[in-house]
């Protein structure tokens, strides 16, 4: 006799893609098979230190909050050699970064989309123009405390970080649909 499998959770945006989205890329774009509509591939969230060559204890401060904000344990990224010039040594810790993907990626998504992004002061949507050409978009907050799992007391500095969201689109306009169908606010 086969043990029954647990349900496993489906994040409401992957849900929502399935469902809503995938049909709708399918018809716009007359793909001829399910496989060649675009899908969400990975999201990489990198966050730079680079106060961290005058104290170390800021890159381990930056990536509890960055563990925080996406969910899972960050990588520190080291200096691959030594600038004289930045006071950096090789193999120092300047900045901390994460690959979600699957169920971590699409529940990022939903918060960055419904909650980080309106949170924002005075926004007004994010550039349709940051595609790279192939179908991936990189957006950059200034700060990190639009996040609601980031407490603003327990913070010692406001930090910056840059957002991918790669994509296996072969063309940016696919992309841009793509998102568009999990509500990205595109300026217009």
């Amino acid at each position: 006799m086969v043990a029954a499998k647990k349900d496993r959770y489906t994040p409401r945006l992957r849900t929502h893609y399935q469902e809503v989205v995938k049909p709708e890329l399918l018809k716009k774009f007359g793909y001829t098979n399910s496989l060649q509509v675009p899908r969400l591939e990975k999201i990489v969230i990198n966050m730079g230190v680079g106060e961290a060559v005058n104290d170390s204890k800021k890159t381990k401060s930056a990536a509890d909050q960055h563990a925080l904000i996406a969910g899972q344990k960050p990588v520190i990224t080291k200096a691959k050699k030594a600038i004289a010039t930045f006071k950096l040594r090789g193999g120092l810790g300047i900045g901390c970064k994460v690959t979600l993907r699957r169920e971590k990626m699409y529940e990022f998504l939903d918060r960055l989309v419904n909650i980080a992004l309106p949170r924002v002061r005075d926004f007004r949507g994010v550039s349709p123009r940051s595609f790279e050409g192939q179908g991936n978009y990189a957006l950059g907050r200034k700060e990190q405390i639009v996040f609601p799992e980031v407490d603003y007391d327990k913070i010692d500095e406001i930090r910056g970080m840059d957002i991918v969201i790669c994509t296996t689109a072969k063309t940016d306009d696919e992309a841009r649909e793509l998102l568009r169908g999990f509500n990205m606010p595109f300026q217009n």
